[in-house]
C-alpha cells in the first residue's frame, strides 16, 4: 500500500518507507560474518516449540456490530448460527479436501446472550470421520474486550457429508486423535451417531407407548390463543451471497431465516420479544441452490409450564402455581418451522428442505421467565403437533440431563423407562469410553499375565485390569456380555436374573453378590448392560454397566442395595486368535476398601478373579452352544 502511495505522488515519511522496503525485500545492510565455530541459525530456531495443533481445527473471531444485533443490542441468534455453520464447514472441508454440506445439527442450548461490542470466538474441529460423513464439534464463547471476561455460549455437534463431482459421496480418510480430549470425543462420536439414527423412532415410540402423557389438557377455552393466529409464512430468494462455493445455500443461512420466522410466530403468541433458548436436533433433507425460492413457515405448537432451567447466573424466581381457571402458563413455548424450495416454475412441486423445532422464553427486566398464554391447537394436524411437542419436550429433557451432564453430576441410579432408554444407553457406553480414553493410568501391580492400573482423580479412584487371552475378540465379547454366566468365573456373583431385554444391545439384570466383609447381608444391584460392536477398524468391543432404578425391583430388606456408576469391559483384537481383555471400574465408596487393599498388594483377589476369567474364556471358546447365546 505504501509503495502505491509513493507511485501516486503521496508523500510518505522516509523512515516508514525504509522499514517497509526492508521488511518486504530484506535488510539492505551486509550480512554479519559468523565467528569461527558458529553454526548458521535455522529459520524459526528461536521460536519455542508448541504442541501439534489438530489439522482440522478452525478458529473464528467476530466482533459483534450493531448490524448483527436485535432491538436489545444483543447478537441475533440467526447471525450466530451462520457463523457456527461457516466455521464447522471450513473444518470439515479441511479434513475431506473437497466440498462439504451440512447434514444435521444436534441440540443447541444457548447459555448467555452476547452484546454489541463483544467478540464471539468459535472453535470447530472434526471429532471423527465415518464412511462419507463426519462429526464436527463446535465450541462458542464470548469475550468482553473491556473487562477481559470470557464465557461459554454453547456447544454444538454438526454432521457434514463430503461431496464429489455431481453430488456423489466421497469416502473419507480416517482421523487419528492425538490428545486425551480428542480421543474421548472420537470414541463418543460413534454413540452420538447411533443416537441420531434412532431419533425419529424414539419420538414415535414415546407417542405410541405413552398416549396419556401427551393428551390435550382440559381447558375452558377462555384466554387461550388459537395457534392459527401465530402462523407465519415468508419467502426468501436465494442469491449468490447466500450460497457457498458450490452454489448451494449455506445451511447456516437457512437456519437464520428459520429463526427469523420462528421469532415472529413466538412474538404473536406472547406480544413481546422472545429469547431463543434451544434448537432441537434436526436434519437437512436436501439442498437448495442459487435462484431457488425458499418458503418458510412457522407456528407455535405448544406452551409449557414453568419447568425451564434459567440461564447461567440468573436465579429462577418463585412463582405461584396457576389456578385451574387461569389461562396463563409460565415457562417456554415450542415453535415448529419448515423450509421448502421451488424454482421459477410454480408448477413444479416444492422440495422439503428442513424442519426444526425451537424453544423460546420471554424474559422480564430481571431476566426471569414470564408467564405465557395457553395455546389452543386447531383440530387434526394442530392437535398432532401439540402432542408431539409435549413428547419432544420430554426427549429434550432426557437428552439434556442424561446425555449432556458431566459424569460427576449424574445420579448413580437413574430411573429407567422406555422413553429414555436411548439416552441412558448412550450415557452408559460413553461414560466407559471416557474412562478408557483417560491418559494418566499408572501401573500398580503385575502378576504374571495380569496387569493392574489405577487412575486417581479428584472424586474417583478407578482401576483397570487387563490381559491377553488366546480367544477371538468377538467370542470374548459374547461370553463376557452375558451376566447370567458371570458367576462361573467371578466368585463375588451369586446370581444374575435377566429382568428385561430392552433390545439386542441393552439388557437389565438384577444381580445378587456375596456379603462384603463389613456387611451382614448380601448386596444386590439393578444393572443396565449395554454392549457395542466396533464401529470401525481399531475400535474395541464394549460391554458397559451402570446402575438404574426400576419400580418393579425396589430395594429390599434382605439385601444392601449397591450401585455402580461406571464399569465394564473393552476387548481389542490383537490377531485372529488373540485379544486383549480389559476391565474398568470407578470404585464406589462401599467398594473402595476392597480396591485399595488389592492395589496396595495386601490382597490378590482381583488378579485371581481375572485369572479365573481367562480360564472361563479358554474353556468356552469352542462351546458351540454358547456361540448361539449372545446373553
Amino acid at each position: 500500500c505504501l509503495l502505491k502511495m509513493v507511485k501516486g505522488n503521496i508523500i510518505v515519511p522516509e523512515e516508514i518507507l525504509s522499514f517497509c522496503c526492508n521488511g518486504l525485500q530484506g535488510s539492505t545492510s551486509p550480512p554479519r560474518a559468523r565467528e569461527p565455530g558458529e553454526r548458521e541459525e535455522a529459520p524459526g530456531a528461536m521460536a519455542s516449540p508448541s504442541p501439534a495443533r489438530n489439522p482440522t481445527e478452525v478458529q473464528m473471531s467476530q466482533l459483534v456490530l450493531p448490524c448483527h444485533t436485535n432491538h436489545r443490542g444483543e447478537l441475533s441468534t440467526g447471525q450466530l448460527l451462520k457463523w457456527i455453520d461457516t466455521a464447522a464447514c471450513l473444518s470439515a472441508e479441511r479434513h475431506a479436501g473437497c466440498p462439504c454440506v451440512t447434514a444435521s445439527m444436534d441440540d443447541i442450548y444457548f447459555e448467555h446472550t452476547i452484546s454489541v461490542g463483544q467478540v464471539v470466538n468459535i472453535k470447530a474441529k472434526v471429532n471423527r470421520a465415518f464412511n462419507s460423513s463426519m462429526e464436527v464439534g463446535i465450541q462458542v464463547s464470548y469475550e468482553d474486550l473491556c473487562s477481559g471476561k470470557h464465557c461459554s455460549i454453547c456447544k454444538a455437534y454438526a454432521t457434514f457429508v463430503a461431496q464429489g463431482p455431481l453430488g456423489s459421496k466421497v469416502r473419507l480418510k480416517p482421523l487419528t486423535p492425538q490428545t486425551e480430549e480428542e480421543k474421548i470425543e472420537y470414541s463418543i462420536a460413534a454413540e452420538r451417531r447411533r443416537m441420531r439414527l434412532v431419533h425419529k423412532d424414539t419420538l414415535k415410540d414415546l407417542l405410541t407407548r405413552s398416549p396419556q402423557e401427551t393428551e390435550l389438557e382440559t381447558r375452558d377455552g377462555s384466554g387461550a390463543v388459537p395457534a392459527e393466529k401465530t402462523r407465519v409464512e415468508s419467502v426468501e430468494l436465494v442469491l449468490p451471497p447466500h450460497a457457498n462455493h458450490q452454489g448451494n445455500t449455506f445451511g447456516g443461512q437457512i437456519m437464520a431465516w428459520m429463526e427469523n420466522v420462528a421469532t415472529i410466530a413466538a412474538s404473536r403468541l406472547c406480544h413481546a420479544h422472545p429469547t431463543l433458548r434451544a434448537i432441537e436436533m434436526f436434519h437437512f433433507r436436501g439442498p437448495s441452490q442459487v435462484g431457488d425460492r425458499l418458503v418458510l413457515k412457522a407456528i407455535v405448537n405448544n406452551a409449557f409450564k414453568n419447568r425451564w432451567v434459567p440461564m447461567a447466573g440468573v436465579p429462577f424466581p418463585p412463582s405461584p402455581r396457576p389456578s385451574a381457571a387461569s389461562s396463563l402458563l409460565s415457562g417456554s413455548m415450542e415453535v415448529g418451522v419448515s423450509a421448502e424450495a421451488y424454482g421459477q416454475e410454480m408448477s413444479v412441486s416444492r422440495r422439503h428442505i428442513n424442519s426444526a423445532f425451537m424453544t423460546f422464553v420471554v424474559l422480564d427486566q430481571e431476566g426471569h421467565p414470564r408467564t405465557l398464554p395457553m395455546v389452543a391447537p386447531e383440530p387434526g394436524d394442530g392437535e398432532r403437533r401439540y402432542r408431539e411437542a409435549s413428547a419432544r419436550k420430554k426427549i429434550r429433557l432426557d437428552r439434556k440431563y442424561v446425555v449432556s451432564c458431566k459424569q460427576t453430576e449424574v445420579p448413580l441410579s437413574v430411573p429407567w423407562d422406555q422413553s429414555n432408554k436411548v439416552y441412558l444407553s448412550y450415557n452408559n457406553v460413553s461414560a466407559l469410553k471416557m474412562l478408557v480414553a483417560k491418559a494418566n493410568w499408572a501401573l500398580a501391580r503385575e502378576k504374571e499375565k495380569v496387569r493392574m492400573y489405577t487412575l486417581e482423580e479428584d472424586k474417583f479412584l478407578s482401576f483397570r485390569i487387563e490381559m491377553s487371552v488366546c480367544v477371538t475378540a468377538s467370542r470374548a465379547f459374547s461370553l463376557l456380555s452375558n451376566l447370567r454366566r458371570r458367576h462361573e468365573w467371578d466368585s463375588h456373583y451369586v446370581s444374575a436374573e435377566l429382568v428385561q431385554k430392552v433390545d439386542d444391545d441393552d439388557m437389565i439384570y438384577h444381580v445378587v453378590s456375596q456379603k462384603l466383609r463389613h456387611e451382614n447381608k448380601p448386596q444386590d444391584f439393578v444393572i443396565l448392560a449395554s454392549r457395542r460392536k466396533p464401529c470401525s477398524k481399531g475400535d474395541p468391543y464394549v460391554v458397559a454397566f451402570r446402575s438404574v432404578t426400576l419400580p418393579t425391583h425396589p430395594a429390599r430388606a434382605e439385601f444392601t442395595r449397591g450401585e455402580t456408576l461406571c464399569s465394564g469391559f473393552c476387548i481389542w483384537p490383537e490377531s485372529e486368535e488373540m485379544s486383549k481383555v480389559a476391565y474398568y471400574n470407578q470404585a464406589m465408596p462401599g467398594y473402595l476398601n476392597y480396591v485399595t487393599t488389592n492395589v496396595a498388594g495386601l490382597s490378590s483377589d482381583i488378579c485371581s478373579t481375572f485369572e479365573a476369567c481367562e480360564k472361563f474364556l479358554l474353556k468356552n471358546k469352542e462351546d458351540l452352544i454358547s456361540r448361539l447365546q449372545d446373553f
